[in-house]
């Protein structure tokens, strides 16, 4: 049995989630988030005082089962944390002359190539720049965060000789030492 899928989901007053057919609706001040659950994992609500319980069980004692049970927990309970709270990234862009802007919704990159990268962001993110090295990515979808930061990080990402490139914050890169010269 999963040791985090054993684990319950509290939700708050602020919060709602609906369960039917298996697809699961969290409704929080931040959004609107839905998952399909496979049917082989079992949802239980169970309310005290104020607060909802969501519990998760396994339907069949298969292996996909036993899989799937700490994976649906997570993802329930990320979309629970992302209508509450919702979800940073922040990346860091290091090297002489690289710099990045805001222009409108999009995110342009000057990182060393002949021509400016332009990132197009969904309209559930939001990007913000400070003081045109620090690019900050919210929003409620913890998937969604983490896959435009990488899209973004992989544009320039940290060279191993000098550590220019974009990373994430306290991203460590190691550095290499460089060729001996005579």
């Amino acid at each position: 049995m999963s040791r985090i899928g054993k684990k319950s989901i509290t939700l708050l007053k602020t919060i709602e989630a609906d369960v039917k057919d298996n697809l699961v609706t969290v409704k929080g001040p931040k959004g609107i988030l839905s998952e399909k659950i496979s049917k082989l994992i079992k949802i239980d609500r169970q309310v005290h005082d104020d607060n909802t319980i969501l519990l998760l069980s396994i339907a069949k004692s298969i292996k996909e089962a036993r899989q799937l049970h700490g994976l649906s927990r997570t993802l329930i309970n990320n979309m629970v944390i992302g209508v509450t709270d919702g979800f940073t990234k922040t990346l860091e862009i290091k090297g002489v002359g690289y710099r990045s802007q805001m222009d409108g919704k999009q995110l342009i990159l000057n990182v060393g190539y002949s021509h400016p990268v332009i990132i197009d962001p969904p309209d559930e993110i939001n990007i913000k720049v400070d003081n045109n090295v620090n690019i900050k990515i919210e929003g409620i979808d913890k998937s969604l965060v983490g896959q435009i930061a990488a899209k973004i990080r992989a544009v320039r990402p940290p060279e191993p000789y000098k550590g220019k490139g974009i990373r994430y914050k306290d991203e460590v890169v190691k550095k290499k030492i460089g060729k001996a010269g005579k």
